[in-house]
C-alpha cells in the first residue's frame, strides 16, 4: 500500500504534490521548484480539488518569496504580486486559489519584518498554517455532516472530494470518513465523473483503501438508482459558492441535484468556508473554466471520437441553491436562507483565522 502522505507539502524549498494524473496506476510524489512550474501543475491537474489547490497556491507564494532575488521589501512585494497573478490564472473557477494567495499577499503587505529573510520565513509559516488549518477544518466539517447521515445510508457521491482533493481527510468524502469513524454502516455509489474520471480513478481508490463499501457506476446510472429508491442522499463538494448559495462544482452536479429533488432525496454540498465567495451575488457570476477537447475525445491517450470533432468541455456547472437541502461547513450546517447562514459561517471563520494568526505570533515571540 502506498504511504500515507499529505497531498500538498513543503520539502527542501520545493512544493511537493501527489501527481493525481497517474493514479490509480502509479503513486508518485513530485517536487516543483518554481512558481511557473506550480502554476502549470495546477492548470494541468497534477493537483486538483479546491482546498488542495488553495494550499498549493499558498506554498507557491512562499516559493516565490524564496526564489525571488529581491534584497528589499518593496521588490519582494512586487515579485509576490506577479506570482499571485500567475497562480490565480491557473484555475479560474476554484476560489480557494485566489483566497489563499490573497491571504499570503495580505500577510506580506502588513508585516514589517526585521529582515527580508524574516518575511520569507513568515510567508512559509503562513502557508504551513493554511495547510494545517485545512486538515482541522475538514475534520470539523466531516463530523458536522456526519450528523445528517443515518446509519445504513446509501450515499451518491460525484467527482473526488477526499484526502487527494484537500490537504488531507476531505470535504464530502470527509463526511463519509467521519461516518465510518462513528461506526455507521454506509455504502457509497461512486459516479465515474466524465471526462476526467475523478470518481473512477480517485474516489474509488480512496474508498477501497479505507475499506468503505462502495460501487463504481457510470454517470448515467445515477438517475436509475435514485428513482428505484437506492439512494438516501446526494453529497458533493464545490469549487465556489456564491452569496445566495448557488454552487459551482464538477460538471454533472446540476443534473444530479435536479433528479434528486424529483425523487425527494436530500442534497448536501460540503465546503470549507474558504470556498464561499460573498462578493458574487449568485452563481451566474461564477466563471466557468473550459478545458481542452482531448479530455472528451480521448481516454488515457486512446481516441474515442472522430478526428476533428467539435467539442465543448466546460469543467463545472452551477447548481442553483433551491436544489440544496443544506451546505455543510466547518462552522456548522448552513440551511436556507443561505444568504444569511453562509454570511454567518464566513464571519465566524474569519474570526478564527485572525485568532490563530495572533496565537502563532505570540508563540513566535515567546520562542524569540
Amino acid at each position: 500500500m502506498e504511504p500515507k502522505v499529505r497531498s500538498v507539502f513543503w520539502e527542501n524549498r520545493q512544493v511537493m504534490l501527489i501527481d493525481q494524473r497517474l493514479l490509480p496506476g502509479q503513486f508518485v510524489v513530485a517536487g516543483f521548484d518554481t512558481v511557473e512550474k506550480i502554476a502549470a501543475a495546477i492548470g494541468e491537474m497534477v493537483v486538483r480539488g479546491a482546498p488542495a489547490i488553495g494550499a498549493t497556491g499558498a506554498y507557491g507564494m512562499a516559493l516565490a518569496a524564496y526564489t525571488s532575488p529581491a534584497t528589499d521589501r518593496d521588490s519582494l512585494l512586487s515579485d509576490l504580486r506577479r506570482a499571485k497573478t500567475m497562480l490565480d490564472a491557473a484555475r479560474p473557477t476554484a476560489v480557494n486559489l485566489s483566497w489563499a494567495t490573497a491571504r499570503m499577499m495580505d500577510l506580506a503587505e502588513h508585516t514589517v519584518p526585521l529582515t527580508i529573510d524574516d518575511l520569507r520565513s513568515a510567508l512559509l509559516a503562513e502557508a504551513d498554517a493554511i495547510a494545517d488549518e485545512d486538515v482541522a477544518i475538514n475534520r470539523r466539517l466531516g463530523f458536522h455532516g456526519a450528523a445528517l447521515i443515518a446509519d445504513g445510508a446509501n450515499l451518491l457521491h460525484h467527482c473526488n472530494t477526499g484526502a487527494l482533493a484537500t490537504v488531507d481527510f476531505g470535504t464530502a468524502l470527509g463526511v463519509i470518513y467521519a461516518c465510518a469513524e462513528q461506526g455507521k454502516r454506509i455504502h457509497v455509489w461512486v459516479d465515474e465523473t466524465r471526462p476526467r474520471l475523478q470518481g473512477a480513478r480517485l474516489t474509488a481508490w480512496e474508498l477501497m483503501r479505507a475499506g468503505i463499501p462502495m460501487h463504481l457506476i457510470a454517470d448515467n446510472a445515477a438517475g436509475h438508482l435514485m428513482r428505484t429508491g437506492q439512494v438516501d442522499a446526494v453529497i458533493f463538494g464545490a469549487d465556489r459558492v456564491a452569496a445566495n448559495g448557488d454552487v459551482a462544482n464538477k460538471i454533472g452536479t446540476y443534473k444530479l441535484a435536479v433528479v434528486a429533488r424529483e425523487n425527494n432525496i436530500p442534497v448536501y454540498a460540503a465546503v470549507p468556508t474558504s470556498t464561499i465567495d460573498l462578493s458574487l451575488p449568485d452563481g451566474d457570476r461564477i466563471p466557468i473554466e473550459e478545458r481542452g477537447a482531448e479530455e472528451v475525445t480521448t481516454i488515457d491517450g486512446a481516441v474515442i471520437a472522430p478526428a476533428g470533432v467539435p467539442v465543448y468541455n466546460p469543467a463545472f456547472d452551477i447548481t442553483p441553491h433551491r436544489y440544496l437541502t443544506a451546505i455543510i461547513t466547518e462552522e456548522g450546517v448552513c440551511h436556507p436562507p443561505f444568504d444569511q447562514s453562509l454570511r454567518r459561517a464566513k464571519a465566524a471563520a474569519e474570526v478564527r483565522v485572525q485568532e490563530n494568526r495572533l496565537q502563532r505570533g505570540e508563540r513566535a515571540m515567546e520562542r524569540g
